[in-house]
Order: structure tokens, then sequence, then C-alpha cells
């Protein structure tokens, strides 16, 4: 085997792995990225072989992954995507969630000890999809002490916090003109900022 062939083969290689790999993320957004860039190397890899049902084949992949693309990121701001649902603490649906994702949750946000005394319990949904639960107390003067923002796993390359915070008036309805996030959040410090939150860890406020 020669040089061209030991590279030829590698990329072939390299586009199969990419391909797989999306296969295995939860997030819904990294999945697409990574599922086209492997499907347009092994567009190119067929091309160069000459193999043209796989050519069609990955082509068509990669046209799906640019529609799938281009639908997350125009609506992923999109007022109509998202909807914040108030519930109250001992939502029966509510600890479902909480007692499903604990393991998740704990790892996220480790801090969160549950909606005992909580004032403000909500769940963000896409359709009939769980997208993420935000949990407050009332810390006085109007502020707002967030517990819990947890985002499901698939769209954690999003932002739906702003529907939370900035793009409904679920925390004006309670009276808070303030909200501060909660500390303790793992990897959370560039999520909280991207809806809003401002200031320095571990102190961040809205």
């Amino acid at each position: 085997m020669d040089v061209a062939d030991l590279v030829l083969e590698s990329v072939g290689w390299a586009g199969s792995a990419l391909v797989v790999w999306s296969l295995l993320q939860s997030r819904i957004l990294r999945l697409r990225w990574l599922n086209l860039a492997g499907s347009l190397v092994l567009t190119a890899f067929n091309a160069v072989l000459g193999v043209w049902p796989m050519v069609g084949l990955n082509a068509a992949l990669a046209v799906i992954n640019v529609v799938q693309l281009r639908r997350l990121l125009t609506t992923r701001h999109d007022a109509a995507a998202y909807r914040v649902v108030e519930v109250r603490p001992d939502d029966a649906f509510l600890a479902h969630v909480l007692r499903t994702h604990a393991d998740d949750i704990a790892l996220t946000a480790p801090a969160f000890t549950g909606t005992a005394g909580a004032d403000l319990t909500a769940l963000v949904v896409e359709g009939d999809q769980l997208v993420g639960v935000v949990v407050a107390r009332d810390a006085g003067g109007g502020t707002a002490q967030v517990a819990l923002d947890w985002v499901a796993p698939p769209y954690r390359d999003f932002t739906p916090g702003e529907f939370v915070y900035r793009r409904s008036d679920l925390f004006e309805g309670h009276g808070f003109r303030r909200a501060v996030a909660p500390t303790g959040m793992r990897d959370s410090t560039a999520y909280l900022q991207r809806v809003g939150f401002r200031g320095e860890p571990p102190t961040l406020e809205l």
C-alpha cells in the first residue's frame, strides 16, 4: 500500500469514526454537526473510489443534517419554540422528573436539595418534550434565589433559560425584580451569561 492509498484509507476511517461518534452524542446540535462532518468526508471518500451508492447515501445524509441544523439554529431564540409551564412545588410530574434525572442533577447542581420551601417552580418544554426545570426561592427584597436551573442534555447547546428569565413574566408575576443564580453549578457560567446573568462567579445576577 503506497502513501496515497494509506491517506485515502485514513480519511475513510476518520469519516466513519465521526459518524459513529455523532451517534453517541446526547446533545442534538453537537450530534448534527459531527454527523454532517462525517457524511461530507464519506461523500468525498466514496466519490474518489467511485462507490456511487455510498456517495448518494452520504450526500443525502449531509443534506438532511444541513436542513436540521438550519431548523435548530433558526428556532433556538424563537419564543414560539419553547413554553414555560409553572407547576406547584409538589407537582407529581415535577417530582418524577427530578427523580428520573437525579444523578445528572446531582452532577450539574450538587447544592440542590429539592423543592421544599420553593416559591417558584417551572418546567420548560418544547412541544411535549421536557427541556428543563427551574426552581427558585424568595430571598426577600424582590430577589429570587435560583436553586436549580437544569437543562436536559439534548438541549444544552441551546439557551432555553432565556425564555424563563427574559421572555416570560414568570419571575415578575411573583413580584421578583432580581434573580441570583445558584452557586455550585458546574460548567454553568457561560450558559447563565448567555441567558442574561451578569457578574463574576460565584455571584451572578439578572
